[in-house]
């Protein structure tokens, strides 16, 4: 039986029979030969060494097992003869490796090293076969019409998938033949890559980095301030990334949705088109709002990528001086628009109207407001400032209960009524034409004066403070008796009217103020206390005495006299 021997190969250890042993190292001699001289031979031997370790490996049966000559054989078969591999011939060397390429299944990595984040899309383009570019765009595709699917998914992608780290994980990852002339090949490639960049690398700010890193080690506490640091940066930007890509998705919503109001008429478009001030259309102010918020957030976002992954690539400077200068044209821009906005509401005007009612101080004036059963179902229907309606003839209406009545004193010998539409605009001029065309009745039938509780006007119009406020003056003596359906509507000084609860009370015009004539006497005790400040004292009385005709019958130290009344609380006899 054969000695065994305990051997460390590529970080593994192994029992491997004496022969299989000798013809190893063998083996392992005639490659460094081979590559004798050649520039990274230490890294193709140690590449080699790992590959030879994880095939022996796949070949235990057991942790006892021993590797014996067939194993040695099999895996010298796999990753052929030294003399084989020698790099004379370019041509044949291609050659052969798109024969093996094409014949050896690969192995899913992150490349990290190709890559922009986490190497997850330039990973799987080497998998599938097709340019890393396609997959970033189909990530794209899932995170914003997937409400962000694809960012959970990359993340997902990122922790399951290992890196291709070691020369033969990088062959595995492309599909290549992890052989003695590829690893040769790769590891060239690698040095050839790092000479250029030291070739262009600036030696005094590496030697200055080196001796601040030899700073930091030296200090173990600055190594856990960094370590928190990382930490916290990390964190910041898993946050910035959620957030600024949960906006970008919010905006990019709010465009689309802005976009296809032209073609699709949503419930709430007509409120957007009232508040537009300007002549603008709607959809360009989300694509306004989409470049003005949208780039921050966008920028914000890739602060957090680069916060998680420090190596990740950046957009270009041609691509950040874009976005930069439409951030500050939009911002440009929103800032005109905004100064336009003040401006469509910066004048106030008004129409007056005045309507004389023919009756005497005498006659009793009734009032009542109405509403129209086509809008509403009730005076209380929800005071509404504005909203959209259309009539019988299927006119685009804006309809408001934003009516207000006011009564107040006049000299004159009869009641008149005047009616007060107002309005904003850019002008005082603008803003009377706008007041001009809003649409409010009355009717006034002998000494009963009705009022409509809601005006209408053209939604071509918009919502511009469009108000209506009616001012009823009444005479010294006039009767007056208002419905209880005004008291929503009612906004008189407290001081000259003061309406109760109820349609069933009847007033007058006295002097400074309009009393009520019937209401009750606790309502109009009430009314005092409501109106008049005073003070309560209360004092401590030690002694009471009750004097009856100017004689003395009680007091608190004679408790012995007594009153007799008769049945109807007369007093006929004192004790």
């Amino acid at each position: 039986m054969n000695k065994t021997v305990n051997i460390n190969l590529g970080g593994m250890f192994f029992h491997i029979d004496e022969d299989a042993y000798l013809k190893l190292t063998r083996y392992f001699d005639a490659i460094k030969r081979s590559l004798n001289n050649s520039s990274g031979q230490d890294e193709i031997i140690k590449d080699i060494e790992m590959r030879v370790s994880e095939l022996l490996t796949e070949k235990q049966k057991s942790e006892k097992h021993v590797v014996g000559l067939k194993d040695v054989d099999e895996v010298i078969a796999v990753m052929g003869q030294p003399e084989d591999y020698i790099i004379e011939d370019e041509q044949k060397s291609n050659q052969s490796f798109n024969n093996n390429r094409n014949s050896r299944s690969k192995k899913l990595y992150r490349d990290k090293e190709k890559g922009m984040i986490g190497g997850v899309a330039t990973g799987l383009g080497h998998y599938f076969g097709i340019e890393a570019v396609w997959i970033k765009i189909v990530f794209l595709i899932f995170v914003f019409a997937g409400f962000g699917t694809g960012i959970l998914a990359y993340f997902v992608l990122w922790i399951v998938t290992p890196e291709a780290i070691t020369t033969s994980e990088k062959l595995e990852m492309t599909g290549e033949p992890v052989t003695i002339s590829n690893i040769e090949k790769k590891v060239r490639e690698e040095i050839d890559s790092l000479s250029d960049k030291f070739k262009n690398a600036d030696y005094d700010k590496m030697g200055n980095q080196v001796k601040s890193g030899a700073e930091r080690i030296s200090s173990s506490f600055g190594d856990f301030i960094m370590t928190v640091f990382k930490i916290f940066a990390k964190f910041l930007g898993v946050i910035l990334i959620m957030a600024g890509i949960s906006i970008l998705i919010m905006l990019l919503i709010g465009v689309f949705t802005l976009g296809t109001n032209v073609f699709i008429d949503f419930p709430w478009q007509n409120f957007v088109e009232a508040g537009n001030f300007t002549e603008y259309p709607i959809w360009s102010f989300g694509l306004l709002m989409f470049f003005a918020v949208g780039i921050p957030f966008f920028f914000m976002t890739l602060l957090g990528f680069k916060l998680l992954a420090p190596n990740t690539k950046t957009i270009g400077n041609i691509a950040k001086y874009t976005l930069l200068a439409i951030w500050i044209i939009a911002i440009a821009i929103a800032i005109s628009i905004g100064i336009k906005q003040a401006t469509e509401i910066s004048y106030d005007n008004k129409t007056v109207e005045k309507k004389v009612i023919n009756i005497t101080p005498k006659d009793t004036l009734y009032v009542k407001f109405r509403y129209n059963d086509y809008y509403a179902k009730d005076l209380d229907h929800h005071h509404r400032d504005f909203e959209f309606v259309q009539d019988s003839a299927n006119n685009a209406l804006i309809y408001s209960n934003d009516v207000r009545l006011h009564v107040l004193h006049t000299d004159e010998a009869a009641p008149y009524l005047q009616i007060e539409k107002s309005a904003r605009g850019n002008s005082f001029t603008n803003a009377k034409k706008r007041a001009e065309k809003i649409n409010y009745n009355i009717k006034i039938k002998g000494n009963y004066l009705i009022l409509d509780n809601y005006f209408l006007t053209d939604v071509k119009n918009k919502f511009r403070g469009q108000e209506v406020d009616v001012y009823l003056y009444l005479p010294e003596g006039q009767l007056f008796k208002p419905d209880g359906s005004i008291q929503d509507y009612d906004d008189s000084e407290d001081d000259f009217f003061n309406l109760h609860f109820s349609g069933n009370y009847n007033y007058k015009v006295e002097g400074s103020k309009i009393k009520c004539l019937n209401c009750p006497s606790d309502e109009d005790d009430n009314d005092y206390e409501n109106d008049t400040d005073y003070e309560n004292d209360t004092d401590t009385i030690n002694e009471v005495s009750v004097k009856i005709n100017g004689k003395e019958v009680l007091n608190g130290k004679k408790t012995n006299g007594k009153l007799t009344t008769d049945k109807n609380g007369v007093i006929i006899k004192i004790n």
